[in-house]
């Protein structure tokens, strides 16, 4: 036989779509793509109207937030029922700081007995120690580095002040990776959170009236001008309104690397339907935005100005997140399992070419953290992570699997109308459609090159 495995069905691509398509798969690796008749192979699946996509990689994912909760164990069981083959996991672990190669290496160590899906990482830094430890994170494998304008956490998660980030992105500039920063301006949002408190507002409106849009701007345009200074890639790694995309297409135009992530929470759901309904399940910082801007947010995906599609994963237990005091509770929603039909959902439904969906999950993901030559693409000689859809419909409840760790989702009771039929790790089959096959330690730690080769930014 001339390969292990074929899928046939409609092959989407970052740039193009095959109707009539297969893909070939040998020793793990994608060994050709073509259309009509396919190759003689040991295992042949046949999906019909299916969609087969590149592996989705998830540029954001809290794994170990709540100590004792979720783990690797499993997130990564939700990716693989969730069409995701590579995480990307941040790096304010609770208890253990990522902010060395140590705690790199740790983090691999502990990871690598647990995932099912493979890993990639981001590092960050102690702002008492502040960039000494860059350079070394970037040597034990990180992907990308993380940073804060906003604190939430001075020990887990910091504030970083103006001078401090721009001598990071300074230090992260020779590596060539990323600099990603959560973009909320420190001060202005606690002037508003001042201000909402003293108006004694404590039910769903409390969230958003405290993290106004404004704050988002300013810290973007903060971290895009510190980006321009220094030469460090400069990536804004969730953005809730429309504004922010268009700062970052015009730094972009300019010649500067400047990214901007869009999470799926902010594509599907809004203030005034969802966070009135579900209060702290529905808090996250930045905050959902009303249906308006959600619909702004889907224009500039349609732009081509959204440069990737992520969840900001956290599974924080239930009781973290039902206080009737909204600004009490936990920030942060599950998503790994319901992100990808969630957004072919939103462009089947808006009439938009389903290689956004390649494109803003797998293609750009995998340039973005420098993995692309192993990820993102269904290429030869690229793992063969694979994601398989299919017109089945379903009423999501984020219970009914059993591969989340909790039993709540704010996307419980949307009608996804297409599933995930099947996820293939390296060519392994890892979910067939009703169960996570992959054993915990079967996926890998990815890292980028040590030799990282010059390239154009993300779109």
């Amino acid at each position: 036989m001339d390969f292990d495995l074929v899928l046939t069905g409609k092959v989407i691509g970052h740039d193009s779509i095959i109707e009539n398509g297969w893909v070939a798969v040998r020793d793990g690796r994608v060994g050709a793509v073509g259309e009509g008749t396919p190759p003689a192979a040991r295992e042949r699946q046949n999906f019909k109207s299916g969609m087969i996509l590149p592996g989705a990689i998830d540029a954001q994912v809290h794994s170990l937030s709540q100590r004792n909760q979720e783990d690797f164990i499993w997130s990564t069981r939700s990716a693989a029922a969730g069409g995701v083959t590579t995480i990307v996991d941040m790096p304010y672990d609770e208890g253990d700081l990522v902010c060395s190669a140590a705690a790199v290496e740790r983090k691999i160590a502990h990871a690598s007995k647990q995932a099912r899906v493979d890993f990639a990482l981001y590092g960050t830094i102690d702002p008492e120690e502040g960039p000494a430890r860059i350079a070394e994170q970037a040597k034990a494998g990180v992907a990308a580095f993380k940073f804060s304008t906003f604190g939430t956490d001075p020990k887990r998660f910091p504030r970083i002040p103006a001078p401090l980030l721009a001598d990071c992105f300074a230090a992260i500039a020779p590596t060539g990776l990323a600099a990603g920063v959560h973009n909320e301006d420190d001060e202005f949002i606690r002037d508003a959170v001042a201000k909402v408190k003293a108006k004694g507002i404590t039910d769903w409106r409390a969230h958003a009236m405290s993290r106004p849009p404004l704050a988002e701007i300013l810290a973007m345009l903060q971290i895009y001008e510190t980006g321009a200074e220094t030469g460090c890639p400069a990536h804004v790694v969730h953005c809730s309104v429309a504004r922010g995309y268009d700062i970052a297409a015009w730094y972009r135009s300019e010649g500067y690397h400047a990214t901007v992530e869009c999470c799926i929470h902010y594509l599907v759901l809004d203030e005034e339907n969802d966070v009135s309904r579900l209060g702290g399940k529905a808090k996250i910082n930045p905050p959902v935005r009303p249906r308006a801007d959600v619909e702004a947010l889907w224009a500039e995906l349609a732009a081509g100005r959204v440069s990737l599609v992520s969840t900001d994963h956290v599974s924080w237990s239930e009781d973290r997140k039902i206080n009737p005091d909204m600004l009490a509770n936990a920030s942060g929603v599950p998503g790994l399992e319901a992100m990808v039909p969630l957004l072919v959902k939103g462009l089947v439904e808006r009439k938009l070419p389903l290689t956004h969906a390649a494109k803003l999950m797998s293609f750009n993901p995998a340039r973005h953290f420098r993995i692309d030559d192993r990820k993102g693409a269904l290429a030869p000689g690229l793992d063969a992570d694979i994601t398989v859809l299919v017109d089945k419909p379903i009423v999501y409840d984020g219970a009914a699997s059993g591969n989340n760790v909790v039993g709540w989702s704010p996307y419980n009771g949307i009608t996804l109308p297409w599933t995930v039929a099947a996820t293939y790790v390296r060519g392994q089959l890892a979910f067939d459609g009703s169960k996570v096959l992959a054993e915990p330690g079967s996926g890998q730690f990815v890292r980028p090159p040590l030799l990282l080769p010059e390239r154009l930014p993300v779109a």
